[in-house]
Formats: structure tokens, C-alpha cells, sequence
């Protein structure tokens, strides 16, 4: 069978992957991915073929798993979190159309945003975004114009890359910018390997949050005017009555 599956294996540990995901990674001939996703879910599928890259390799990657599902191959590409979100749907999609290969299945999985929120407690109870503080795609002017848009909005707000090597005082940055219209005493988590080895997770304030030791692997949440800190998890009410 010539088919491409675009997959979303979630945050890492393999009770978090979907039955419907794993059921496509059995059916592929071929497992394309991040080195890092690969080593994920290699334990899990150990007849399987495996291909692997590094980072910013994503549009040679999508190019080598379609160019494999046009010679018949059944193949799935792989990246943590969901496809959609940040994932490889998008680029895989647009090259695939370019290529003219149509025959792909997108396979959700669980999101950073949600993952994370399950462990700190509830932190998205009410209306959110996910902001990406990674300025590599993105101009970091415009990432500062949502930050502020998000809070004038009173919106809970998930933080995908708030830092890496290149990018230290990104977070730094985004928690001034927020200072300018939220509280210091604003609730804020964050979690770090959510789903993985090494998971660490702490509930803090957004002016505290500005010296937080983070990485790529980290993701941060914002609350709103609502929430709370009850018994050591971060809630966000479902409304604004009260409840």
C-alpha cells in the first residue's frame, strides 16, 4: 500500500501515544522522524525500518517520506505533541501537494499544551492560546504583538519554546512583556519532559516565572485574572461566575 501517515505520537511516554497511531506505525513499512521522537517509540516497533534527522531538517524529511510512499511504501512521519500543532502536517501536506502525492492521513496526538495542563492540574479551564516564543519562523515582533494581545484578553496562555542554546532570555523577555498589563502576582506553571524521564513540574508567579530555568523541553502556562492555586494545582475556573 502506497500511504503517507503524518503522525502525531504525543508527549512521549508510549500510554500517551493513540491506539489509532500505533496502529498506522504497525502498518508502515518505514518510521521517519526527529532522532529524538525516533528514540521514543524505536522500543515499541523493533521490525520496523527507521529513518532519522536532525534538527531543521524538516522539508528534506517530508521530501524523503513522500518520495518513499510514491515508490509504494506505506510510511509514517513522525514528530512528538500533535501533527498539527507545530508538528509535520503542515509541511508535509504542502510538499506532498507539491509533489503531487495525495494519498495522506493526518493522526492526531496529544498536544505539550494539554499534556502539560493534566499534570499541573487545570490550568486551561476557560479560553487560551499557545504561543510559540521560537523567533526562527516567526519575527519576534510579531510574537511580542500576541503576547500582549493575549493578555489585554485576559486569555490562560501555553508557552511552547520558551527558551534553547540560542535563545536564553526569550522567556526572560515575554514575562516583561506581559508585566507591562498582568500582575506579578499572576499564577503561572510550567513542566519540563512532560511524559518523559526527568518530568519536573512548579507552580510559581509570572514575576518569578521571568527567572525561570527553562528549555525546549519546557512548557509554561499563564493564567488568567481566575485562576488559583488550590492544593498545589494550578485551576482555571470555567467561568467567570462564580463556581
Amino acid at each position: 500500500m502506497s500511504k503517507l501517515f503524518i503522525i502525531g505520537t504525543g508527549p512521549g511516554a508510549t500510554d500517551l501515544m493513540s491506539v489509532r497511531a500505533h496502529k498506522a506505525m504497525e502498518e508502515s513499512d518505514i518510521i521517519i522522524g526527529y532522532k529524538t521522537y525516533i528514540d521514543l517509540v524505536r522500543s515499541a516497533f523493533p521490525d520496523k525500518e527507521f529513518k532519522e534527522s536532525g534538527m531543521r531538517e524538516e522539508i528534506s524529511r517530508c521530501r524523503e517520506a513522500v518520495e518513499l510512499a510514491q515508490s509504494g511504501k506505506t510510511v509514517s512521519l513522525i514528530c512528538s505533541g500533535d501533527a498539527g500543532v507545530y508538528g509535520m502536517a503542515s509541511p508535509a501536506l504542502l510538499v506532498a501537494d507539491d509533489m503531487g502525492f495525495a494519498d495522506t492521513e493526518v493522526i492526531p496526538g496529544i498536544t505539550a499544551a494539554t499534556a502539560g495542563a493534566a499534570v499541573l492540574g487545570a490550568p486551561l479551564g476557560h479560553d487560551f492560546c499557545v504561543i510559540s516564543l521560537s523567533d526562527l519562523l516567526t519575527p519576534w515582533e510579531l510574537i511580542e504583538k500576541r503576547l500582549r494581545c493575549a493578555a489585554e484578553g485576559d486569555f490562560c496562555i501555553s508557552i511552547y519554546n520558551p527558551a534553547s542554546k540560542g535563545r536564553k532570555d526569550h522567556l526572560r523577555n515575554a514575562a516583561g512583556i506581559l508585566l507591562e498589563i498582568l500582575p506579578g502576582e499572576r499564577i503561572c506553571g510550567y513542566v519540563k519532559n512532560i511524559g518523559r524521564e526527568g518530568e519536573v513540574q512548579g507552580i510559581c508567579t509570572l514575576k518569578e516565572l521571568a527567572e525561570l530555568d527553562a528549555d525546549m523541553f519546557t512548557t509554561v502556562f499563564v493564567g488568567n485574572s481566575r485562576t488559583k492555586n488550590v492544593a498545589g494545582h494550578m485551576v482555571t475556573p470555567r467561568g467567570y461566575r462564580d463556581e
